[in-house]
């Protein structure tokens, strides 16, 4: 599974809060970019971003010029960021959720930036899709989880602990297809083993 340090982008253009908005267009238009990390003032102070959106709906949308107005009047402070090593999947999913389509990339500093355009061009997800991968992993999850109940008892909470996990990833798989599956695979287990679901009472 790729993470987002592996299509990021490290040679990150960055700006100052009291730049221009006229300056921070220019250096848009020179590196081919549709945001810029805007630069902490200090070492425990936020990083910020502006975008082009935000440049079109705050100032060229009300005719203002864009020499008189200043980064930090139309940016966003603190922004949204990215931990290098979640995956593109998540990164992507949050990309959707918040509307943004760029992030810096956090670890103790600032190491790089992601963009939607990074997820297109650099990922694999037209390749290996995780909705195939992740159906596999549950697969050996399930096979794991009714050896543990078949060794520790399926009154145990080992039992118990290796079928909750089953659940939490088909519950992460219905999430991702907007779909609740007609019968969960515990649910089909207790059809075998209906005294298993005291093991997960207990595990309550």
């Amino acid at each position: 599974m790729m993470k987002a340090a592996d299509i990021m982008t490290t040679n990150v253009i960055t700006i100052g809060g009291s730049a221009t908005v006229a300056e921070a267009v220019n250096l848009m238009k020179e590196q081919g970019l549709i945001c810029l990390i805007v630069e902490r003032r200090y070492e425990q102070d936020a990083y910020g971003i502006v975008t082009a959106t935000d440049i079109v709906n705050k100032v060229a949308a009300y005719g203002k010029d864009p020499k008189k107005v200043r980064v930090y009047e139309v940016m966003t402070k603190p922004c949204i960021t990215v931990n290098p090593d979640l995956a593109v999947e998540y990164v992507a999913r949050l990309f959707a959720n918040t509307g943004i389509r760029c992030a810096p990339i956090i670890k103790d500093k600032l190491i790089g930036i992601i963009s939607t355009t990074d997820i297109i061009i650099k990922s694999d997800f037209v390749e290996n899709p995780q909705e195939v991968i992740f159906e596999e992993q549950i697969e050996k999850y399930i096979e794991s989880a009714r050896a543990v109940c078949a060794e520790k008892g399926i009154k145990s909470q080992d039992c118990a602990v290796a079928w909750d996990i089953v659940e939490e990833m088909q519950a992460e798989a219905a999430y991702q297809r907007n779909q609740k599956p007609a019968q969960t695979a515990f649910e089909k287990y207790l059809e075998q083993f209906p005294d298993a679901v005291e093991g997960k009472m207990f595990d309550l």
